[in-house]
């Protein structure tokens, strides 16, 4: 099938394919700075052999987890020796929001509210959503500042919110199974040509905050645990 290039970003390519959906091809490109690998970085520090093809299998992993409990996201399918993903169209909301759902109070949290809670407290699948503005360091937005801006309507983020607390519960149990306890993920969402939210991007090890016996796991360390 004929694909054309028609975005380049930090840690993966997208095409359009003739069938009127996308091609993302995965990169061993990675955030980071000074050689050091940090998924909070907006630029690319390092390249790391296998990184694409591993963010690609957990990805897979779990879409396909998450398409099988009824909850819409962009997967099609992949192709692991391309190191390919086919996804539907989506559109961005606004140019571009980050969902992180919080178990843990820690990172960004933790520093904004230490007031009024410690580090590592008990979160109730806090929901929490961010403008992607490398500038502006990823503004927090609330759901009154999405629905008045125009960004999204309120039934859609009433729908992101519950769509985001169900998946975190899919990753979170799963990676318990394996004796990893999540903290806090990341997540990107669309909506289709009706207006329907679904879930895009990845799901990778880089986007989620994951702790083993106490200690921070960093990614590379836990791709390798869970498909140990």
């Amino acid at each position: 099938m004929e694909k054309k290039l028609v975005y380049t970003g930090k840690t993966k390519d997208v095409f359009a394919l003739e069938n009127g959906n996308y091609l993302l091809k995965f990169k061993d490109d990675c955030t980071g700075k000074d050689g050091v690998f940090d998924p909070g970085e907006n630029s690319v520090g390092l390249t790391i052999e296998g990184v694409g093809d591993v963010n690609l299998r957990m990805s897979i992993y779990f879409f396909e987890k998450i398409n099988a409990a009824g909850i819409k996201t962009h997967f099609v399918n992949a192709d692991l020796e391309n190191t390919t993903m086919e996804v539907l169209p989506a559109k961005v909301f606004g140019k571009g929001l980050e969902v992180i759902c919080r178990y843990k109070a820690v990172g960004s949290f933790f520093r904004r509210y230490s007031d009024y809670c410690t580090e590592g407290q008990d979160l109730p699948a806090y929901v929490e959503t961010t403008f992607k503005n490398d500038e502006k360091g990823d503004p927090l937005v609330t759901k009154d500042g999405l629905v008045d801006l125009g960004v999204m309507t309120a039934e859609q983020y009433d729908d992101l919110k519950a769509m985001t607390q169900a998946i975190t519960k899919i990753v979170a149990d799963d990676l318990k199974e394996k004796g990893l306890d999540m903290y806090d993920i990341k997540f990107e969402f669309g909506y289709d040509a009706d207006g329907k939210v679904m879930l895009i991007d990845e799901i990778a090890s880089g986007n989620m905050r994951v702790y083993k016996d106490g200690q921070y796991i960093d990614p590379m360390t836990l791709n390798k645990l869970f498909f140990a």
